[in-house]
């Protein structure tokens, strides 16, 4: 093992931005399926080899990327992806919990857009794990533009983390219904109540969801057109169809397969999700203004 270095493993415009942020403190390596023209990039070979891993590879993807690429050698891992399996409504670390023992990971959460942290500009984010000691080894990496702050309760920055994109779908469609910013603030204010909700459900402290987890992220995601679900929503309010609206971003947003885990999950534990069904059914194909009569209505 390559005691003391890091590295990055997926190269979209997240890990880039990452790369780039620790990057300006300590060397750090960066790697993904496809070459890439990047400072330090190096193979997945030897980024596994490093002491430290920070993992940004999409929720979809995680769990038969493990299968097929992870061995535990003692690795410290932060991951930096959010979301729920759609087919099995395994949370991250959940699917991560067979691979890397709770002692040597982390999960980070918070309103950070790539394309701002990638301009070093000034953010604020959350290293959630079991162990403070993660923490502690994790956040040294971070450059002075980034604060860190530390949260054991993983589950709730987890759903949080993922239920947010689904929010930001829907905030997406009030916005290009062009239903006001009174309805758009209703919707964002009655989801973070939402996504409490299902929480709690599942352990997840209140707390978590009123700062940077939840709150912070929520209200970043779901107020701009940076955000991919966000312009997800926007999309679905011009009746484009979803394989369009994907094909256009060339990005993975994360809220449509989200929005299908937490239906699932919701039902399955009788939970009163009203918007993220609403979306689920409006990626369905449903009628979005027939979706605000019933939000309404109900």
């Amino acid at each position: 093992m390559n005691n003391g270095k890091i590295a990055v493993i997926g190269a979209g415009k997240w890990g880039q931005a990452l790369h780039f942020a620790l990057n300006s403190k300590q060397e750090c390596f960066i790697t993904s399926r496809t070459k890439r023209d990047i400072k330090n990039f190096v193979t997945l070979d030897f980024a596994l080899s490093c002491e430290y891993l920070i993992i940004a590879i999409p929720a979809q993807e995680i769990k038969t990327w493990l299968k097929e690429n992870f061995v535990f050698k003692g690795q410290k891992i932060l991951v930096a992806s959010k979301g729920i399996e759609a087919n099995s409504g395994e949370f991250l670390n959940e699917i991560y919990s067979s691979f890397v023992p709770d002692e040597n990971i982390g999960f980070i959460s918070g309103p950070s857009f790539a394309a701002e942290v990638i301009k070093g500009l000034p953010c604020a984010l959350v290293i959630n794990s079991k162990s403070k000691k993660i923490y502690e080894e994790f956040s040294k990496f971070f450059p002075n533009f980034i604060k860190t702050y530390y949260s054991s309760d993983v589950i709730g920055a987890e759903i949080a983390g993922a239920y947010k994109n689904v929010l930001a779908i829907a905030s997406g469609i009030c916005e290009g219904l062009n239903l006001g910013k009174n309805a758009q603030a209703s919707l964002i204010s009655r989801g973070l109540v939402e996504m409490q909700r299902f929480g709690k459900h599942f352990g997840a402290k209140k707390m978590t969801f009123l700062g940077l987890s939840g709150a912070g992220d929520l209200f970043l995601t779901a107020n701009s057109t940076m955000s991919r679900n966000f312009r997800v929503g926007l999309g679905l309010a011009e009746n484009k169809s979803l394989k369009d609206i994907l094909d256009e971003l060339g990005e993975v947003a994360e809220g449509v397969k989200t929005a299908s885990a937490i239906d699932k999950l919701s039902k399955k534990y009788k939970i009163y999700t009203p918007i993220a069904q609403e979306v689920k059914l409006i990626l369905d194909g449903k009628n979005p203004k027939d979706s605000l009569k019933d939000l309404l209505k109900n």
